[in-house]
């Protein structure tokens, strides 16, 4: 079978007035599966990170006050020099619905860490200033948090006990254990709010300047 005889440009004179299309190269925001953005959420902020600054002061303000309740008969006069209208109940009041609050919000913390470790997307190849890559830190980070919301809640319940039950009739509402456990979990909220500040800083979990740059894109052009 001849084959047919090869197309002759000049004999279509209309396919010679066609340009080909240029296809400039823009910059478009990429968008993660499920719609994410480009710090992997499918919001502009991470809610984690806000909910744990809340449930760390709550928790340090419960316990300050219930210390400082505890040693008003020490503190009395200073306060009857600066005129400050205070009391031992109201420091203990303050320290008990600070922590009940703080026991509730925790249960939020937890639950948007959870979800917002699902989407994370650690830059590769980076490890933290204490040797640990992004999978581990983020393993101890969750089973730390699921820790120390358990350790929250049981202070909370705890405190409950000495206010209504153990220590009702004393003018010092809380036990000094209760007070020394407290000032540990300072300590080791400090050590676990680290792991999380590197899981920002460091590996860039839903920073969007660090994925655009670690996706070759300048994110001076794509943020707005």
């Amino acid at each position: 079978m001849p084959l047919p005889p090869p197309l002759n440009v000049h004999n279509l004179p209309w396919l010679a007035t066609l340009q080909p299309t240029v296809v400039q190269p823009t910059v478009v925001q990429p968008l993660r599966p499920l719609g994410l953005g480009a710090n992997d959420l499918p919001y502009a902020l991470p809610i984690h990170p806000n909910l744990v600054h809340l449930t760390i002061g709550l928790f340090v303000i419960a316990i300050a006050f219930d210390l400082v309740g505890a040693l008003y008969p020490v503190e009395k006069r200073l306060f009857r020099f600066l005129a400050l209208p205070v009391t031992r109940g109201g420091f203990h009041d303050v320290g008990w619905y600070n922590l009940l609050i703080c026991a509730a919000i925790s249960f939020l913390t937890v639950a948007a860490g959870f979800y917002e470790m699902l989407l994370a997307d650690p830059v590769p190849g980076v490890r933290s200033a204490i040797g640990l890559d992004a999978t581990t830190t983020l393993l101890w980070h969750g089973v730390g948090g699921v820790l120390l919301l358990l350790a929250i809640v049981a202070m909370a319940v705890w405190r409950g006990f000495q206010r209504f039950a153990w220590r009702r009739d004393y003018g010092r509402q809380v036990q000094w254990s209760y007070l020394l456990v407290g000032l540990l979990l300072f300590a080791l909220l400090g050590l676990h709010g680290t792991l999380g500040a590197e899981l920002a800083a460091e590996f860039g979990v839903h920073v969007s300047a660090d994925q655009l740059l670690a996706g070759g894109l300048d994110p001076r052009q794509v943020l707005p």
